[in-house]
């Protein structure tokens, strides 16, 4: 066995396992060229000589590592680990080892991220971007040869591909299903003017009242959290007492709303309507069970993953990607 001076090589690996040092590489780089039998034999000698694989030598001989960051903007929204999930699965299916890391809506986490991940020389950053994200910081990243692809969110004028749910179609499909319904005294809470999800889905709202030739009604900006949504009721009580409908920037927003209805002791679906948007898995089991706009996780991660392909293989890939989203209507606002 080696001492702690002398570092184990690969060439020390074939030695000891009887075999070529081309065998022991392709055992490394998880090929599936190589018999169970002799792949067995490489790894009992990577744990007797305790080998350790070099993957930045490695990625820097063939100029890209099998790494992709995935840079997530808030991993605390149930809907981001879904995202994460249908991410992986389809990253997996490439041949891509995902790198997830959470920013917490911080732009300054965000960068200091991305330079560390640099130095693994990933093969591409799949992120939502943080709230203040800079194009020029984008497009700088792109120029040094790094593949980038926004989801969920968009940096505008970026030369980043995006993937995002059809945001205004849902917020109208939403609303327009409480103005059907001859209600006319309805608000649209949650969100904040720093990220383009928030604008797309204000104008989906606004697209619906406009058609109804409604004036405006109360909106209110909260951070995108549950304490958020009893935030922002509160304030529209205090403002709009008659409101008889909700429209909310995402489901967990819609459950802090859902809590501060209860505590004015007004029953949700009767008294007042909700509408979520993301369609949590929570969100069809709580009682009453949440109206929201569904968007397909399964679907953002292959749109996203296709995309990726075709960077990888440096042909054009489409700036921006709507993947469809539908309306599934439950208790809360029937």
């Amino acid at each position: 066995m080696k001492n702690k001076t002398n570092k184990v090589t690969i060439f020390d690996v074939a030695k000891e396992a009887e075999v070529s040092k081309s065998t022991v590489s392709l055992v490394l780089t998880q090929s599936d060229k190589v018999s169970d039998k002799r792949k067995e034999k490489v790894l009992q000698a990577i744990d007797k000589l305790g080998y350790v694989y070099n993957r930045d030598a490695a990625a820097l001989r063939s100029k890209r590592s099998n790494l992709v960051a995935v840079i997530i903007n808030d991993l605390t929204n149930p809907f981001a680990a879904q995202l994460a999930v249908g991410l992986e699965e389809h990253l997996y299916a490439m041949g891509m080892l995902p790198m997830l890391v959470n920013t917490a809506e911080s732009y300054q986490r965000q960068q200091q991220v991305v330079k560390n991940l640099k130095e693994y020389n990933v093969a591409a950053f799949i992120m939502c971007p943080a709230p203040g994200t800079e194009q020029v910081w984008l497009d700088e990243l792109i120029h040094h040869n790094f593949p980038v692809i926004n989801i969920m969110r968009e940096v505008p004028f970026s030369r980043a591909p995006t993937i995002l749910p059809d945001n205004k179609k849902g917020t109208h499909l939403a609303t327009m299903h409480i103005l059907e319904q001859g209600i006319t005294d309805i608000a649209f809470l949650g969100g904040t003017d720093d990220i383009s999800d928030y604008h797309e889905r204000l104008n989906g709202f606004l697209s619906a009242l406009e058609k109804f030739n409604i004036q405006a009604q109360p909106v209110i900006k909260a951070v995108t959290n549950r304490q958020g949504g009893r935030d922002a009721f509160n304030q529209l009580y205090k403002l709009a007492p008659d409101i008889k409908a909700v429209i909310c920037f995402n489901d967990v927003i819609a459950y802090g709303v859902i809590e501060a209805i209860g505590q004015y002791g007004l029953s949700v679906g009767k008294d007042i309507k909700v509408v979520g948007f993301d369609d949590l898995a929570d969100s069809k089991l709580m009682s009453p069970s949440l109206s929201t706009v569904a968007i397909d996780a399964h679907e953002i991660g292959k749109r996203t993953c296709h995309t990726l392909q075709e960077l990888l293989n440096n042909t054009v890939a489409p700036v921006r990607t709507l993947v469809d989203v539908s309306l599934q209507i439950r208790d809360s606002s029937k």
